[in-house]
């Protein structure tokens, strides 16, 4: 069986314009069957018009959209085996909350008894058993998601699409609904394609990440190697906070940093090129120079605090070096005194600890 008929979704040199703008732009993409995905980026990236593609709701200007092998991407949405929800919800304001699950059911033909007890079903398997009989109106936030989830799954499509459905809740509610999606996509088995430009969101939930900018696909991969391997600035930047620290190659395995510091870190540029060292905030030590490790592992750097700020969990320091700021963040531990601003202190980390990425031009 050849790797296209076992993926739920695949994009081939999908590019969609309107007019002369290019909202997506030659993307190629596997989605597998089973799994939770996530397509990432800041507004204007191109991931919704994407979604809008897979769901029948836009048609590719080029390229080719299959779902299980089936080529799709001139069929309409009633033809495609898929279903979406949307951020707004779009439930029936008139209607009970088992007449809204069930109106897929009812508008395909199927007998009303029949269409009642498949919605009942899927009402309790999002957790709305015994509100059958109220309206849209009569339910929170996020028991108005659910029900929109349940009208979605109750056709049972092969891959639910959903548009940035937890937008509206606030962020304990988002929170929790992102550990209900997931344990119902796991409860499920099928395909969500989840469009956010929440990154946390994203890490949380997917299985894999799309990262997307100005119409371009940048980055596919795992939560954890999105965040630790980024492939480029814009991706380094845009998951997670990150320390952005220009260098030149020095060769295969040193870099040279902005202020002459070296810094033993191999990447596979030619020397002479220059690149960018993404060094996460938590990875960074803070402490008085005595404190620094004496190991050839790690590299270390002086500098003055400019701000604090406490987060509860966690301290964030502003570390003034000598030619630009680093962000570094620390556990807050009952009992361990903190740093003022203006306390000059070191800073360090272990070599394994940060990234090389190309340097694309990219200032975010």
């Amino acid at each position: 069986m050849t790797e296209q008929s076992t993926s739920a979704v695949s994009i081939n040199g999908v590019t969609k314009r309107f007019g002369d703008v290019v909202a997506v732009d030659n993307v190629n993409l596997e989605i597998a069957d089973g799994e939770f995905f996530a397509m990432l980026g800041p507004s204007g990236c191109g991931k919704t018009t994407t979604l809008r593609m897979i769901a029948g709701l836009e048609f590719p200007t080029e390229g080719s959209l299959q779902i299980f092998g089936e080529e799709v991407g001139t069929l309409p949405p009633n033809k495609r085996p898929v279903n979406t929800v949307f951020q707004n919800y779009a439930l029936f304001p008139h209607m009970n909350i088992l007449d809204n699950v069930s109106f897929g059911l009812r508008m395909k033909g199927v007998d009303k008894k029949t269409a009642s007890a498949q919605a009942n079903e899927m009402i309790d398997l999002v957790r709305l058993g015994g509100m059958e009989k109220r309206r849209p109106n009569q339910l929170s936030g996020g028991q108005q998601q659910r029900v929109a989830l349940a009208r979605a799954l109750v056709n049972k499509p092969k891959v639910l699409l959903l548009d940035e459905p937890l937008g509206a809740l606030d962020l304990k509610l988002r929170q929790d609904m992102q550990t209900e999606l997931k344990s119902l996509q796991r409860e499920l088995g099928v395909s969500f394609v989840f469009v956010t430009h929440d990154q946390e969101e994203a890490l949380t939930m997917s299985d894999r990440i799309a990262v997307m900018h100005d119409g371009q696909l940048l980055q596919v991969g795992n939560p954890e190697q999105l965040y630790s391997q980024p492939v480029n600035r814009f991706v380094a930047d845009f998951i997670g906070q990150t320390n952005l620290i220009d260098a030149t190659v020095a060769d295969d395995e040193m870099i040279v940093l902005a202020n002459g510091t070296k810094v033993r870190a191999p990447n596979p540029h030619p020397p002479g090129t220059k690149v960018a060292m993404s060094l996460r905030p938590e990875s960074i030590m803070i402490g008085d120079r005595e404190a620094v490790p004496s190991e050839s592992q790690s590299t270390s750097l002086s500098g003055v605090i400019s701000s604090v700020v406490y987060l509860g969990h966690s301290v964030v320091y502003t570390v003034n070096v000598d030619w630009m700021p680093l962000e570094v963040r620390v556990p807050a531990v009952a009992g361990v005194s903190r740093y003022e601003a203006g306390a000059e202190i070191a800073i360090w980390w272990d070599r394994l600890s940060d990234w090389i990425v190309p340097d694309e031009g990219y200032r975010g």
